[in-house]
């Protein structure tokens, strides 16, 4: 292993870090200004104990939340309902950067790309369709998204080696993974869980939601393909230019010195190492019993067999356990964009604005033209996504108010319009830490994504608007 490295392969600039911290402290004021501005209210409860969302009732004398409260609130969130779960994601995101940064020390990295790389050598556009719709796939059928940041560097060196840079990677990596939790097919955390809530069979009709994947693929295929295209014809116009010219740099840095079993030794640990976290998550996500465990199994995986693997490679205990160490500080600032991203939900349920805002917009909807009531319908997923990026809980609450109204839209279209809603602005609010983390490890900013992106996601909207209304013909 060299000595020499001076940057950790997850590595966050201090200008993209204050970017990141700038733009979420001011969501965090907007939102305690809010709790000031909006009435505070809340939902019923059922005999078992359950939130009956179809009582709400205005809370009298609250004035919003303190001022220190939300001061604090990326400290306190730490000890709310959503304290353990953003604790096991931080340990999560600090235990894969110390493990992939081993893999980078050790040549691991090197050696599956140049794998991958000799099997695609003409073949190289096919890889990108070929990995684009995998892990597409991961997030439509699997519901894999925040667990697909593992995966980040391995694709974003991949395709910097073949001759495209970092942003193809995340492109091909988080941005079709999020595609695919919105094309949802069997999404287990939209589709399976809406569904169950609402009380409709996930698999009927399921032809609509394939051809809705078909379609949403070839759209990013065809974004991936025009980004490619344009920074063949001037590669300074690439968005991680300078973070690419590093990794070449790094990978060029390992020894080529070693024999060809080494290289080999190298090749066969890391591949067993990465088809194991695979074959982990989709059991994980496959078997309902562990399925909330998969972030938590992923953990003790990476934490063990990430340092383990480099010493299978034979490299000495103090130089790995450096390297381990290093990958862990260059993702410390990951933390920082955690806690005040969860803190806007927090500051939300602390001022209990959210069950008025749900109860406002419900009685909006009454008695409207039913694409309209769709429409609102769409818009209140959208709103509380912003705030709330967990599916799990927009669940909960958006289809448990929808099973107990009558608006004139199906089950299926109920379910259909919620998983819209909750996905692809996964890849577009600032509120989502998978986006922001995942752009920080290419070291791109979040306005030059959205200023990349912008008119992919317009189209985006059209097309979604349009399976929408075409849903409500058919009678999806």
């Amino acid at each position: 292993m060299k000595k020499n490295k001076e940057k950790a392969l997850i590595d966050i600039s201090l200008k993209t870090f204050i970017q990141v911290t700038v733009l979420l402290v001011v969501l965090l004021a907007a939102a305690v200004v809010l709790t000031y501005v909006i009435p505070a209210g809340s939902f019923g409860t059922l005999p078992n104990g359950d939130t009956d969302y179809t009582v709400y009732e205005r809370l009298e004398g609250s004035n919003g939340i303190s001022i220190w409260k939300g001061i604090l609130a990326p400290l306190l969130v730490f000890g709310s309902g959503d304290g353990l779960t953003l604790i096991m994601l931080c340990l999560f995101l600090l235990v894969i950067a110390g493990a992939f940064q081993v893999m980078n020390d050790t040549g691991g990295i090197n050696a599956l790309v140049g794998s991958v790389t000799d099997r695609f050598k003409n073949r190289r556009y096919l890889l990108i369709a070929v990995l684009s719709l995998l892990f597409m796939s991961f997030g439509a059928f699997l519901g894999l998204f925040e667990e697909m940041l593992t995966m980040l560097p391995i694709i974003t060196i991949l395709c910097v080696m073949n001759g495209f840079d970092s942003f193809t990677g995340f492109l091909v990596c988080i941005v079709s993974c999020g595609f695919g939790f919105a094309s949802a097919i069997t999404n287990p955390f939209t589709v399976l869980l809406a569904s169950e809530i609402i009380d409709v069979g996930p698999m009927e009709k399921i032809w609509y939601r394939i051809i809705i994947f078909i379609v949403m693929y070839l759209l990013l295929l065809g974004f991936i393909f025009l980004y490619i295209r344009r920074i063949q014809k001037d590669p300074t116009g690439s968005c991680t230019y300078e973070h690419d010219r590093r990794l070449k740099a790094s990978a060029d840095s390992h020894p080529a010195e070693s024999t060809s079993g080494d290289r080999r030794r190298v090749l066969i640990v890391y591949s067993s190492f990465l088809i194991m976290s695979l074959v982990i998550i989709t059991v994980c996500s496959l078997i309902p019993a562990v399925r909330g465990y998969t972030v938590v199994a992923l953990t003790a995986y990476f934490l063990i067999f990430g340092p383990l693997a480099g010493l299978l490679c034979r490299s000495p205990f103090p130089a790995v356990f450096k390297s381990f160490l290093r990958g862990i500080a260059g993702a410390l600032p990951t933390i920082v964009f955690i806690s005040l991203s969860a803190s806007v939900k927090y500051v939300f349920d602390e001022g209990n604005i959210l069950p008025t805002i749900a109860n406002q917009i419900n009685e909006l909807a009454a008695g409207k033209n039913i694409f309209l009531i769709a429409l609102i319908v769409y818009g209140i997923v959208l709103f509380l996504e912003f705030f709330i990026s967990s599916s799990t809980a927009k669940a909960i609450l958006v289809m448990g108010l929808l099973s107990v109204v009558d608006l004139g839209l199906s089950d299926r279209m109920s379910v259909l319009i919620y998983t819209f809603a909750d996905g692809y602005t996964n890849l577009l609010f600032p509120t989502s830490p998978v986006l922001l983390i995942s752009l920080s490890m290419i070291e791109t900013d979040y306005f030059k994504w959205v200023k990349k992106s912008w008119l992919m996601f317009v189209i985006n909207l059209l097309l979604v608007l349009a399976f929408l209304a075409i849903g409500i013909v058919v009678g999806y």
